[in-house]
């Protein structure tokens, strides 16, 4: 097989599956770049990595091999990175090399800046708000502007999404003209990352639809009580389901957040996804996320704490019944549908090419009477992927006359995949295309009026797990289909912004001014 290379012209490393298999980490002491190997070991899959001066470091990737492996098995390439990379020198291994660099091979479908260090809150787990760290992290508008302008420049896919985060990002002074900015410059969704102590007022809620919001990722860390009195000082579960109401006033969808940690929360799990499958018209997904360890945490605390995907898998499984472990799929899955569009839509798309293990969901197709499905019970997913993947292959490959044949002949394959008896009442196979087109568009329908006549009602359910000092796996860095945007005019994948090389501090210390206290 040929090797592949980015647009920049940089030869891309082919990952490694299966086990064992050795890749790059992190030293947890002194962040010094060193080999890893991944292996099983009494059933479950762990890293096991030494350092010369600190010694030899052994972290748990997941308590289920078959479950990691089922990822494995849809990996439908690397994409190609940017043809304008603002790190064009690769003269640093990776994470070191930060800026996008040229060695990057995934383009960004989701962007993040950072509006605010400041919040409305002062949560116990919490160490980045402006009160702890001494200094004020806010960029202006100005500085924004810039920053959206070079996400819109990215080539040969200008950025399509955009989250603004924090901090609390709805305390910018400057929000909804920040909101109208985005909208005016082109992207196509446009999301906020929040607490959501400002939208639970009606008319900031309205202001923010109005200025171009469109969907609400919304901190929701259960229904007990004493969950947010442990992870955020206070009980926030009213202020919560305000939101989402809110947002179903306006015409808004929300994404429930809840950090994961075991033995905190993670029985509430069953209780989200019930919640979120009776709140389908306005909820469009849960991004559930096993707790990253920032700062030092011995191993007998991380063990106790730890929560990987497959361990989300499982208890759902466990809490909520019809969801089974063999219904999840990597976030990669779906590159083989971005390469079908982009053979019939004859241009580039936005390709999820992360690594396997980064993000792993389900998506359920829920009924008007909220009988949910996963996908996987009327289709034959795997069989699909590939059949997409030989089709788009197959239409670019042919003259412009005959790919009208070439597209065609695809879609009568691609039926052949749909069991119409086991699918849920009144989906069809012409729906579940154009919903899953929308889902890969971020095209999500927001005019209930509209729902049911062209595509059908879905909620992904699903988990994203970064990672930390103790895990780090550097060919998932190299993948990272989400990144920060800084002032200084460049972007870091979202795993080195936050831990190894941390460039969020770097960044922050930077561009920010001494904090005044009340």
């Amino acid at each position: 097989m040929k090797r592949q290379m980015t647009l920049s012209g940089i030869p891309i490393d082919f990952p490694t599956f299966g086990l064992p298999k050795v890749t790059y980490s992190l030293c947890p002491e002194c962040g010094q770049l060193i080999k890893a190997v991944l292996k099983e070991k009494e059933g479950r899959v762990v890293m096991e990595k030494k350092c010369p001066l600190h010694g030899e470091f052994e972290e748990l990737i997941s308590p289920d091999v078959e479950f990691y492996l089922q990822m494995e098995k849809y990996f439908f390439g690397d994409g190609k990175g940017f043809e304008n990379p603002i790190v064009e020198e690769v003269d640093k291994p990776c994470p070191f090399n930060c800026g996008i660099c040229a060695r990057h091979s995934s383009t960004t479908a989701l962007a993040n800046i950072d509006l605010t260090n400041r919040c409305n809150l002062e949560c116990p787990v919490c160490f980045a708000d402006a009160k702890r760290v001494g200094y004020l992290y806010e960029p202006s508008f100005e500085e924004i502007c810039f920053m959206l302008k070079i996400l819109r420049e990215r080539k040969p896919i200008p950025v399509p999404c955009v989250q603004f985060s924090g901090g609390e990002p709805t305390l910018h002074p400057d929000f909804f003209k920040i909101l109208e900015t985005a909208k005016s410059m082109g992207f196509s969704a446009i999301q906020v990352a929040t607490n959501g102590l400002k939208l639970a007022d009606i008319e900031f809620a309205k202001r923010a639809k109005e200025a171009g919001l469109c969907s609400i990722y919304l901190q929701f860390d259960g229904f007990d009580e004493e969950i947010y009195l442990k992870l955020r000082g206070r009980n926030l579960l009213d202020i919560k389901l305000k939101v989402i109401e809110n947002a179903r006033k306006v015409g808004m969808k929300v994404v429930l957040v809840p950090t994961i940690a075991r033995t905190v929360n993670d029985k509430e799990i069953g209780k989200i996804v019930r919640f979120a499958i009776e709140n389908v018209d306005v909820i469009s997904g849960i991004s559930f996320q096993p707790i990253a360890f920032t700062g030092r945490f011995d191993k007998k605390e991380r063990e106790k704490l730890r929560f990987t995907l497959a361990d989300l898998a499982r208890e759902i499984e466990n809490q909520v019944g019809f969801i089974k472990k063999s219904d999840w799929l990597p976030l990669c899955s779906a590159v083989a549908l971005s390469h079908f569009l982009s053979a019939i839509f004859k241009r580039e798309v936005t390709a999820y090419t992360c690594h396997p293990h980064c993000s792993s969901a389900t998506y359920l197709f829920v009924s008007p009477e909220k009988e949910a499905v996963p996908v996987t019970r009327f289709f034959k997913m795997e069989e699909f992927l590939k059949r997409l993947e030989k089709s788009a292959q197959e239409i670019k490959s042919q003259p412009s006359p005959l790919k009208i044949l070439s597209e065609a002949k695809a879609f009568l394959s691609l039926r052949e995949c749909f069991i119409e008896e086991k699918a849920p009442k009144g989906l069809t196979f012409r729906k579940f295309l154009a919903t899953l087109f929308e889902i890969i568009s971020n095209k999500y329908e927001r005019d209930e009026s509209k729902v049911g006549k062209k595509s059908y009602r879905s909620l992904m359910v699903g988990g994203m797990h970064f990672m930390d000092v103790y895990n780090y796996d550097v060919e998932r860095v190299r993948r990272c289909i989400i990144h920060y945007v800084a002032p200084n005019g460049k972007m870091y994948p979202f795993c080195s912004y936050n831990t190894g090389p941390t460039y969020r501090e770097l960044i922050e210390k930077k561009f920010s001014v001494p904090f005044k206290k009340d």
